[in-house]
């Protein structure tokens, strides 16, 4: 495989069709990979749940070849074989990349959320681009990490937030970066999801499915006892040591078109109001608020309002809406100089509001063509674009350059759950908060399984 620069065409294209307003990278040390006989072998790392909605994906486009298939579960792996039976399965993704790593030209992680850094630094140490599901990654230090080697090998890159690539939220972008309501100067954003727990520890041990390679799923975290229903298949998101949270669940989507469109970089302060912490699951209420530097599309400072859990968001004057009208379950509204922008999550297109009414808007001069109402569709667009960018035609929306950041921003603000009502100082430069006891929440120490 060899790695080819983007060429000055494409990159005066890029500046010519605006495209760079869609979050697309054009950084020149961003490297594409080109596969000699024009086709992609991959190799997918968890296959069940959400990753075998990836590997359909990635598998839909005419160019690949599924060559290696891994998961710690083997009733997952026997569905996902079954789809694919040429390719060679494993269940450590270690023997995995190592005895494929002449065979496989790129990697797909959909692991739980604390063997999304493992996993990819490995396959990135191999030279192997990646796409890695959301939140990239499970500890602030691990996003960082990802981010600098991705830069340095010049890997192509994604992160699975298929709802960048989706026409709605390309809309907002570049609704908000034409000042559509000025500048901004807040942002609230909602998740009535629950990937929370309050209650205590589980007591005692089951035994291990027959099916399942507990050690394995564990990976680098803490050992600990088997309880069934628990952690595996899929309650691990609300526990600290695996998951993220509905912040790191449903928020990395919802914050992804703001954070995009008003180009923002990570916090200055954050402060979760949320339940004491208990040192297992995520509080099942959070109200998180973030205080971001100034961009050009933004007031001085932005403040950003985070609501999660049943009941979210509580009653707010920012989120009234004409007519009386319902607040769709999940999104955000955009409040700036000239009015308000919602954004709901997801399919449904931004509504502009000025003085308590709704704003019909201009959109067909953006050029965007009509939306498409088929999810299956529009997720797939994410999927390929790196595919096609693995092969050397274009590039990736949502590589690592960015997708570090946004992570980094979000999983602040899990970490400020620990500290209930204590505004935390971020210093991006020195990658510390001035609170010295939050610092031990940036990293874990890894495991050796």
């Amino acid at each position: 495989m060899t790695k080819i620069l983007m060429s000055n065409e494409r990159r005066d294209f890029i500046k010519k069709t605006g495209l760079g307003l869609l979050g697309l990278s054009i950084a020149p040390s961003l490297l594409a990979q080109a596969q000699a006989n024009g086709r992609l072998r991959t190799a997918h790392i968890g296959v069940g749940n959400m990753g075998m909605e990836d590997l359909k994906a990635i598998s839909s486009h005419e160019l690949v070849d599924v060559t290696a298939l891994c998961d710690v579960d083997s009733t997952n792996l026997a569905a996902a074989q079954k789809m694919f039976p040429n390719a060679k399965i494993y269940s450590d993704y270690r023997v995995m990349l190592k005895e494929m790593e002449g065979e496989v030209d790129a990697v797909i992680v959909s692991t739980p959320d604390h063997t999304h850094a493992p996993a990819s630094m490995m396959a990135m140490k191999m030279d192997k681009p990646v796409y890695c599901q959301k939140p990239l990654t499970h500890h602030v230090t691990e996003a960082r990490a990802m981010n600098k080697l991705a830069a340095k090998k010049g890997l192509v890159t994604q992160m699975g937030i298929q709802v960048h690539s989706f026409y709605d939220y390309k809309l907002a972008t570049l609704l908000i970066q034409d000042g559509i309501i000025g500048k901004v100067h807040t942002v609230r954003a909602w998740s009535p999801k629950n990937w929370g727990y309050d209650g205590p520890p589980p007591v005692g041990s089951d035994p291990i499915p027959e099916t399942l390679d507990w050690n394995l799923w564990l990976g680098t975290s803490a050992e600990r006892p088997y309880k069934k229903d628990v952690y595996h298949p899929g309650n691990w998101r609300q526990l600290v040591d695996y998951g993220c949270g509905t912040l790191g669940d449903m928020g990395v989507h919802i914050f992804d078109t703001p954070y995009n469109a008003l180009n923002l970089d990570v916090p200055r302060t954050i402060v979760n109001e949320c339940r004491e912490p208990n040192g297992f699951g995520y509080p099942v209420n959070n109200t998180v608020t973030y205080e971001f530097p100034g961009t050009e599309y933004t007031a001085d400072s932005l403040k950003w309002v985070w609501y999660d859990g049943p009941g979210a968001p509580p009653a707010h004057e920012d989120l009234q809406l004409p007519n009386g009208d319902k607040l769709p379950d999940q999104g955000a509204m955009f409040l700036g100089e000239k009015g308000r922008l919602l954004l709901p999550h997801f399919q449904q297109l931004p509504r502009k509001i000025v003085d308590g009414q709704y704003v019909e808007m201009d959109i067909e001069k953006y050029n965007l063509g009509k939306p498409v109402k088929d999810y299956a569709s529009e997720s797939k667009k994410h999927y390929h674009q790196f595919v096609d960018a693995c092969l050397g035609k274009g590039e990736t929306t949502a590589p690592f350059s960015y997708s570090a950041r946004l992570t980094e921003t979000i999983l602040l603000g899990v970490i400020a759950g620990r500290f209930p009502g204590q505004t935390l100082h971020w210093n991006s430069k020195k990658a510390k908060f001035d609170e010295k006891e939050a610092n031990k929440f940036l990293d874990s120490k890894y495991r050796k399984f």
